[in-house]
């Protein structure tokens, strides 16, 4: 399993990259492994705001729907639109392709409170 040492992560399993003033957020190769085989993701709209620790969207395994949390607060400034025809780069690029927001954040403090890589796989390997 990959846990990028330069990404934080949140307790529901998002990533987070810091890419100047905006984080570009997604989930992890864990939470995308405990999913199985992904055949649907829903998305938020550009423009609408998501609260830290809200739902923004939702993703569809063979197995189950999870909601996706929002790791951090802000205003959508761009969504992964090839998500909608190819949910399955979820399960073949967590962090490259599988992207799934970009947001421009109402607090950057909000993203001390995240996990380090290191904190992220210890609270993995007690699960």
């Amino acid at each position: 399993m990959e846990t990028p040492k330069e990404l934080r992560y949140s307790e529901e399993h998002e990533w987070v990259k810091v890419e100047g003033d905006k984080v570009r957020i997604g989930i992890t190769d864990h939470a995308q492994s405990e999913l199985g085989d992904i055949v649907f993701v829903e998305l938020p709209e550009v423009g609408e705001e998501i609260t830290v620790n809200e739902p923004f969207g939702s993703v569809e395994s063979v197995k189950t729907v999870s909601e996706l949390y929002a790791p951090i607060s802000g205003k959508i400034v761009e969504v992964n639109e090839e998500l909608s025809d190819s949910p399955e780069f979820i399960n073949e690029s967590p962090y490259e392709k599988a992207w799934m927001i970009v947001v421009e954040p109402s607090d950057m403090g909000e993203l001390e409170k995240l996990m380090t890589a290191e904190q992220y796989d210890q609270m993995v390997s007690e699960e």
